[in-house]
């Protein structure tokens, strides 16, 4: 196959880029001329794919601006997922100064692309056999990873990262999209919420501790011809909360299911963690709370994450999946009675009539 090369902005760069794959290719047998853009994310990243000559496998170039990405993390968690038996995608070569690296392929095909089209679809989906065998794979990957664990070797998920990523709802989503003014009075509110549910993530379970991917989610989820399941976009994984993952699988950023199919597998990952040791605790009630509110710190954190992307790195299509975050946390805060200044202040935000039908 051949293909043009990618776009840059940066003459220097690209000139850079050049002299680095001409470097590389005839270690890996790549064939220079068919490097072609495969995706980008939210971050600064890029990711080209590149044909190998004679058949061989493909292989996936990053480009991560070494100004605006710190390519250490990766390497280093990918080293742990290796070491984990995890499919994670191998280091081929790396040059740390100019932010390029080769890596191997996992493959074009995300879960999310097995489950739904390649369009985000905000209407909640149908399980079907095949959704689930899909998520067994992700909940037994998952296990996996969290088997592997030990304290002191990722960044802590405490405090003050909770409350940075909280942070991020009232300062990009409440105050810049939606315009509202973030005073003392909006704070005076906000702020004891907060606190609930950071002290909730950060106890619960008796604070117990694993790896935690940090955006474990069908899109970051590869599957092969074979139906193997893969795993990308690890480099923020994090040593925290047990419940994290499992919140975000399920409450996925692209993909919505009803509460049955979310309980159904959420039991199955508790039930495999349990047996496996994992510090899941023995009350499965207990543990699903613990993932709501792990996973409203999420959706919140989210909302944030994705009205920066719009205002600040010219990234619009992130927001049109906001609704869904809003739909996720008024659903969480209408089920614990100490949330529900939450939902009244959410409903106030979105300009909607808050539901009666419960107390707090």
């Amino acid at each position: 196959m051949t293909a043009s090369s990618p776009d840059w902005l940066d003459p220097l760069r690209a000139s850079a880029f050049a002299q680095w794959l001409a470097a590389v290719a005839p270690a890996h047998g790549l064939q220079t001329g068919t490097v072609r853009l495969a995706s980008a994310d939210a971050s600064f990243r890029r990711y080209f794919r590149v044909d190998a000559a004679g058949g061989a496998a493909s292989c996936i170039i990053m480009d991560a601006p070494p100004a605006q990405e710190d390519c250490g993390p990766f390497v280093k968690v990918a080293g742990l997922m290796a070491d984990a038996g995890l499919n994670a995608p191998r280091v081929l070569a790396w040059d740390a100064p100019l932010g390029f690296m080769l890596l191997s392929d996992l493959g074009a095909r995300t879960m999310l692309d097995v489950i739904a089209p390649p369009a985000a679809v905000l209407a909640t989906a149908e399980p079907t056999p095949a959704h689930f065998d899909l998520y067994m794979q992700a909940i037994d990957l998952l296990v996996r990873w969290q088997l592997a664990s030990r304290p002191g070797v990722l960044p802590p998920y405490d405090d003050a990262l909770l409350s940075r990523e909280l942070a991020l709802f009232p300062d990009w989503y409440v105050g810049r999209h939606r315009d509202f003014a973030i005073d003392a009075g909006l704070m005076g509110r906000l702020d004891p919420i907060f606190e609930q549910i950071k002290a909730n993530n950060l106890q619960s379970l008796g604070a117990a501790r694993v790896y935690v991917h940090r955006d474990f989610m069908p899109r970051n989820l590869m599957v092969d011809r074979n139906g193997d399941m893969g795993v990308l976009d690890f480099q923020d994984a994090v040593y925290g909360p047990v419940t994290y993952d499992i919140a975000s699988l399920m409450r996925d950023a692209f993909l919505s299911w009803e509460e049955e199919f979310v309980l159904d597998i959420t039991v199955r990952y508790w039930q495999k963690a349990r047996k496996a040791g994992l510090p899941v605790g023995d009350d499965f009630g207990e543990f699903y709370r613990a993932v709501e509110w792990m996973g409203l710190q999420r959706h919140l954190k989210v909302l944030g994450i994705f009205a920066r992307l719009t205002l600040r790195d010219g990234k619009p299509r992130y927001l049109a999946d906001t609704p869904r975050f809003i739909k996720y946390a008024r659903s969480t805060a209408a089920r614990y009675r100490q949330l529900g200044p939450l939902m009244v202040l959410l409903d106030e935000i979105e300009g909607n009539e808050t539901r009666v039908g419960y107390t707090f």
